[in-house]
């Protein structure tokens, strides 16, 4: 047995980008928003991620912009410290430690060189936090303590909506429960303002958010019944009033201001923003962005608006409320009803996505592809209105065919599900509904699984009715050519002595069907349904049940709910192993022989990898995970991995992604490829700059590191895209032509290596470029001093300055002479030369040749070399 000293634990993606409320840089073009212990840099143009921020080592909770610096961001996280990035470059600048979980983080432009963060209180108390003013200190370490705190707002919210800075920094607001606390840092005092839990109609007046308006002494909250309150003149504590507006009908869980102060944006859990015009209360929505709106937020510019939802989506919309741009993380709801999927054509994760739809994500490159609607209903976000939901999903072996079952109803009284069957169209590259059976069985359905066997397309599914049903596709159909005509009958229906059946399972070739009823495991022919063979070692019911692959291929395993985990051998019908151990999960690997399971031990969940072939397991991981991990899937890799160590071999040809109750997605993974992806996914950009002299600022370029400006060389983990097709033909045609330069011929053919340094270079560079001459220019100059041949510049360099004085004044005097001068050259001495006879110059051409052989155009060719 092997501990997993060299397999580490990571997340691959995935995580929650809704948990704070993003952030657009001052010219809006990105977004900054955290996702676990990362903060994330998309472009607001492509949506596409651009840089990851990794150093944090817990939960980021906060994020703010340097207002001294508008190319710098803050970062918090409860693991008690404050990173400062260039996010541009992706680089940590400074952490500061303050040693206390951080649950917010705050900043104003008036306050420089103070952090204000919202930390949990001394008393120890769950919900007690209080407002603390964070000293950063002036230090060049890298890393620095910041003990310097003090106290502003004692017994307020962590929740970060529910605090904000007023008309520049002058106040603080926040709230809680039924209470408004504003701070004046002028005053130095705090002023509190109470609400009654409920009105005379009953409304609840719980404060659930809290925005100050930019420009005047004016305060919006946010409430538990969906009203929206201005507070205004609560400078003084008897004297305050407040303005109500209402349109939400629920809570209020974001509030914003515009820059400028001349809207109020407000959402909820009805999915529709709210423009509220400052001063006359009018309003403009723009409804059916999709989950719950749970924060909003405005550029610097006020131009690009921002909103977060439940179903773990940022949607990037315009001023003119118009929906602009998507960035959609990995759909997060309650509970994976579906187990992890992967789809065999596109190598997507599948799994439970928005209401009613499935999830297309792509783990390699950490993103949303799209959305399947199975339900096809229009989704209605009120709590406790019970609507249809997606339970289960399984894919046939090639990814023609798609099953799902959407059910409604907790009691059977009430219950109502369909089966539906999806066949892949590949004209719009998606599935297509192809058949429903919406009365497959008479109760709910359990499990059901498709056979593996390309001689048929076969789907079982298992009841609580007491009957298990084979589904078949009728043979006259070609799935490849004419799948909407395809139909799905119903191909035979068994059962055991009224037992219920719960798991059902295919062998590898399809030429066995096992389904469990309790504790008695019966094996069936499909081709003939002929019950073979009954397996049964009470006591306990089956939980799990799967076949072996490849060499293991003729056993079956099984876990029980009395802590049971069986090996049975099919050759023999008999037991070959057991063991006592409390299996959540059982999951095995189709590429090779390799079985892992997921046990409960202590509150957090351990890993075993052991083949069906002998009970030793070949690894062991212990505390994967905190809690108990609910979906597993191997996913196959598109390059093996090179792994000469006997704990990680079994990595080499598929990698194991888990989800926990937590609903994180993890995955394991070596130490050298967690290296080689945290490079690649870092994907940091150093500025390249050339020295400057005086106050004169060139363009950056950024150039990625060991990458030149001129070549780029493509990373084998590229994904093969149209764009590395042409760059792989680039690679190889470079590669030929090396292999070519190295052979003794090539050597023959080598070209006298050019300059590689000049002052003209180092001049232009150091020159301000409003002096410099035109591209055009320099352009024509360069094509010009191609046109001359070496052995002329050789003659011209030669020439005594003096003789060229003399010829210049000769051929002043004898301008219209056409006859043959010397400095021509003879069209015979030029190799490889496809006229036959060179064209005479004019004397006026002659004397700009002459004059572009006096210039210095070495700085050319050091550039063309660098």
């Amino acid at each position: 047995m092997v501990e997993g000293s060299e397999i580490r634990v990571v997340r691959c993606g995935g995580s929650k980008i809704n948990t704070r409320s993003p952030i657009i840089t001052i010219d809006s073009r990105f977004l900054l928003c955290v996702s676990g212990d990362l903060v994330k840099v998309y472009s607001t143009k492509t949506e596409e991620l651009v840089r990851v921020l990794e150093g944090h080592t817990n939960q980021v909770t906060g994020i703010a912009l340097n207002p001294a610096n508008h190319l710098q961001v803050y970062s918090c996280s409860v693991d008690g410290t404050i990173m400062l990035w260039d996010f541009m470059d992706g680089i940590l600048i400074k952490t500061f430690v303050v040693s206390y979980p951080i649950c917010a983080l705050y900043v104003s432009s008036k306050h420089q060189g103070i952090i204000f963060s919202v930390i949990p209180m001394a008393s120890g108390k769950a919900e007690s936090f209080q407002l603390v003013a964070v000293h950063l200190p002036r230090a060049v370490e890298a890393e620095v303590d910041a003990p310097e705190l003090s106290a502003v707002i004692t017994d307020v919210s962590a929740n970060p909506s529910a605090t904000a800075f007023g008309r520049e920094g002058e106040y603080l607001a926040s709230a809680k429960g039924l209470q408004l606390s504003v701070y004046f840092f002028r005053k130095q005092k705090t002023y509190r303002f109470l609400l009654t839990a409920s009105d005379k109609k009953g409304a609840k007046n719980g404060f659930s958010c809290v925005a100050c308006h930019p420009k005047e002494d004016c305060i919006a909250t946010g409430h538990e019944d969906g009203k929206i309150r201005l507070w205004r003149n609560f400078s003084h504590r008897k004297e305050y009033t407040y303005t109500t507006i209402h349109w939400h009908h629920n809570i209020v869980n974001t509030l914003c201001f515009t820059p400028e102060g001349t809207n109020l944006l407000s959402g909820g859990i009805e999915s529709v923003l709210i423009q509220w015009q400052y001063g006359d209360n009018k309003k403009a929505m723009l409804p059916r962005l999709g989950g719950a709106i749970t924060h909003v937020s405005a550029s610097p510019d006020g131009t690009l608006y921002c909103t977060c939802h439940s179903d773990n989506k940022i949607t990037l919309i315009q001023s003119s409320i118009k929906v602009c741009g998507i960035i959609q993380g990995l759909v997060k709801g309650d509970a994976v009803r579906t187990d992890l999927l992967i789809d065999p054509r596109s190598k997507a994760l599948v799994l439970n996505g928005k209401p009613g739809h499935l999830q297309f994500y792509n783990l390699k490159r950490d993103r949303h592809l799209y959305n399947l609607d199975i339900v096809q209903q229009e989704y209605i976000y009120e709590e406790g209105l019970d609507q249809y939901e997606v339970v289960m999903a399984a894919f046939d072996s090639t990814g023609s065919w798609l099953a799902t079952v959407e059910e409604r109803g907790l009691k059977l009284s009430t219950l109502e599900f369909s089966l539906k069957l999806w066949a892949y169209d590949k004209t719009t590259q998606s599935f297509s509904l192809n058949t429903t059976v919406n009365a497959a069985h008479d109760d709910r359905i359990r499990s059901m699984s498709f056979c593996p066997s390309s001689e048929t397309t076969m789907l079982v599914t298992t009841s609580k009715d007491g009957h298990f049903k084979a589904w078949l596709l009728g043979a006259d159909v070609d799935t490849e050519k004419d799948s909407d005509s395809a139909s799905w009958s119903c191909d035979f229906v068994g059962s055991y002595h009224g037992l219920l059946p719960s798991r059902c399972s295919f062998s590898a070739d399809g030429s066995l069907l096992a389904v469990n009823f309790r504790e008695v495991i019966t094996l069936w022919n499909p081709e003939t349904w002929e019950l073979l063979s009954t397996l049964c070692l009470p006591p306990g019911d089956i939980r799990e049940l799967c076949f072996g692959n490849q060499s293991c291929s003729k056993y079956l395993l099984s876990t029980t709910t009395k802590n049971m985990l069986c090996c049975w051998n099919l050759l023999t019908c008999s037991l070959e192993w057991s063991t006592s151990m409390d299996v959540v999960l059982l999951k095995p690997d189709p590429l090779s022989e390799n079985v892992v399971a997921f046990s409960k031990q202590d509150g957090h969940t351990d890993l075993f990898v052991f083949k069906p072939s002998e009970p030793r397991p070949l690894f062991t991981q212990k505390a994967v995970c905190v809690g108990e991990v609910s979906r597993a899937i191997f996913v196959p890799r598109s390059e093996l991995l090179d792994s000469c160590e006997e704990g990680s071999q079994w990595l080499n040809r598929s990698q194991l992604y888990f989800l926990t109750e937590s609903m994180d997605l993890l995955t394991l993974c070596t130490k050298t490829e967690e290296e080689r992806m945290a490079a690649i996914s870092k994907q940091v950009c150093v500025p390249y700059q050339h020295q400057v002299k005086s106050q004169i600022f060139l363009p950056r370029v950024y150039l990625r590191p060991s990458f030149s400006v001129f070549q780029l060389v493509a990373d084998k983990s590229v994904a093969v895209t149209p764009f590395y097709l042409l760059l792989g033909k680039h690679r190889r045609q470079q590669e030929q032509q090396d292999k070519l330069d190295d052979s003794p011929h090539g050597r023959q053919a080598e070209r006298p290596a050019l300059p590689q340094g000049s002052v003209a270079i180092k001049e232009l560079l150091h020159t301000p470029a409003h002096v410099l001459p035109s591209a055009s220019f320099l352009c024509s100059m360069f094509v010009s001093s191609l046109l001359i041949s070496t052995t002329d510049n050789k003659n011209t360099a030669d020439q005594p300055p003096d003789e060229e004085m003399d010829s210049e004044k000769e051929e002043e005097d004898s301008e219209g002479d056409e006859g043959t001068r010397d400095g021509q050259v003879d069209p015979s001495n030029l190799q490889g030369s496809v006229v036959d006879r060179m064209p005479r110059l004019s004397k006026t051409q002659e004397r700009q040749l002459r004059s572009v052989r006096k210039t210095d155009y070495s700085w050319l060719s050091s550039l063309a070399d660098a």
